[in-house]
């Protein structure tokens, strides 16, 4: 009777001791599990975070580019036109600083969101597609002739497609402005279709110049915009001459059928 007794306690216990390594076991995988959940966690907010700057990197770079290229284009004109009739010199200055304030107000909306833990960094209104003919008539102020044109039914594009569209225009026409040449004419062309709208930036210029920044910021950055909202982007010579950059985003149907009252 004792041995029974005795092996049957001896049982318990090793069960007791089967069950209590069973739960260390379970514990270990579940801290584990936990761990890799935390490091998986902290690698989608490190992808999310290197996505984020990259696109405020290309919207520095716009910013950057094109108001220097209008800035530059000023100066050199109110250079001249300094000696010869200050009046339009002065106009000149203050198309300088009125395009400078704007991308200084700009770009500290972007530096706004660089700051680490900064959750109320405010940024004011993004640009769009409706920004697009000031964009136009802005850098006509700045020396370049421009002209701008829209056919079809406009739509309410999503604020993406529809920053995307201008960033594109924007530096379509920076790219005029650096290698198109003096008597350089750029043409925007903007077209609403049944299922997609179509951005044209072309120029009578020098020709297919390198119409890259060399930093992968120029034409990649455009063709990634529109590649983004599932679109393409062409960019070549002109026939005739010059350059022509084209874009075109599809319309979802809801977009399709969201046509503008006049």
């Amino acid at each position: 009777m004792v041995w029974l007794l005795t092996g049957a306690l001896l049982a318990a216990l090793l069960g007791l001791a089967l069950v209590a390594v069973r739960l260390q076991a379970a514990r270990r995988h579940s801290y584990r599990l936990e761990r890799q959940l935390v490091r998986d966690t902290e690698a989608e907010r490190a992808l999310a975070a290197a996505d984020e700057r990259a696109r405020i990197a290309r919207e520095m770079h716009d910013v950057v580019a094109h108001t220097l290229s209008v800035v530059v284009a000023q100066a050199d004109g109110g250079r001249f036109a300094a000696r010869t009739n200050p009046a339009k010199a002065a106009h000149t200055l203050e198309t300088i600083a009125d395009v400078s304030r704007a991308a200084l107000t700009e770009m500290r909306a972007l530096l706004g969101l660089l700051r680490i833990g900064d959750e109320d960094a405010a940024l004011g209104p993004q640009p769009s597609i409706d920004d697009i003919p000031a964009l136009v008539a802005a850098t006509r102020d700045g020396g370049l002739d421009c002209s701008f044109v829209t056919t079809g039914a406009p739509r309410t594009l999503p604020i993406g497609a529809g920053l995307a569209l201008y960033r594109i225009a924007q530096e379509g026409l920076t790219n005029v402005l650096k290698h198109g040449g003096p008597a350089a004419k750029a043409f925007v062309q903007l077209t609403w279709e049944a299922d997609a709208v179509t951005l044209i930036v072309s120029d009578d210029g020098r020709g297919a110049g390198a119409r890259d920044d060399g930093d992968g910021q120029g034409l990649a950055g455009m063709r990634e915009r529109a590649t983004v909202f599932g679109g393409t982007l062409s960019a070549g010579p002109r026939a005739g001459g010059g350059f022509v950059v084209k874009a075109r985003l599809p319309l979802t149907s809801r977009e399709a059928s969201a046509i503008l009252a006049p």
